[in-house]
């Protein structure tokens, strides 16, 4: 399998060689294989992975997952062959091991609505010659008379946050598989509970 779902636990730190390493523990699965995509059927490969249980289900959704249990969460994984996995099949943080690299892809936190110094990490302007209330503020926007607009995606205050964010090249420094926690060195996207996909580098 190429990935799992998670959770992720918080920061920690490891000692080892007199040496700190700061590590991000995540809770890596139980993941259940919920549904097989072929190229025949669905014009494409992958395979469909839930993690979490789900205290509320529609039927619709009972349908989909039908015996093989209440799953919150539920992701698409593209792979090349399907003929190694079946439905029902259970994935945990066995698949990893030491040394392992990994990416991982999560939500980053909201940080609401946020200026261009904070955001974009703007200097702000002149705090002398009497501009006492310009220290932050973004300065001239416009592009002259052509196009005589605000350019899209121009570097503005707005929504801080709360994107999809991938980390890649991260280390896996050690893994419980009685617990099903993978220690990754460094940080990952999002709060502590959020939920994270684990994916094996390329």
């Amino acid at each position: 399998m190429a990935g799992i779902l998670g959770k992720k636990i918080g920061m920690t730190q490891l000692y080892k060689e007199n040496l700190e390493i700061v590590v991000t523990a995540i809770e890596a699965g139980p993941c259940c294989v919920t549904q097989i995509k072929t190229i025949e059927k669905d014009k494409y490969n992958a395979v469909q992975i839930g993690f979490g249980e789900s205290r509320k289900l529609s039927k619709a959704e009972k349908g989909h997952l039908k015996d093989n249990g209440n799953y919150r969460y539920l992701r698409e994984l593209r792979i090349d062959d399907v003929k190694d996995y079946q439905v029902g099949q259970k994935i945990d943080a066995g698949m990893f091991k030491a040394g392992d690299v990994v990416q991982v892809e999560g939500i980053s936190k909201g940080k609401g609505f946020a200026g261009g110094v904070k955001r974009y990490h703007f200097r702000g302007g002149p705090k002398t010659h009497g501009q006492s209330d310009r220290h932050r503020a973004p300065g001239s926007v416009g592009s002259t008379t052509t196009p005589g607009r605000v350019l899209k995606g121009l570097r503005m205050a707005g929504h801080m946050g709360a994107r999809k964010v991938t980390m890649r090249n991260l280390v896996v420094v050690e893994v419980d598989t009685g617990k099903n926690v993978v220690l990754l060195k460094g940080a990952v996207p999002g709060a502590k509970g959020g939920i994270l996909l684990i994916e094996k580098a390329a």
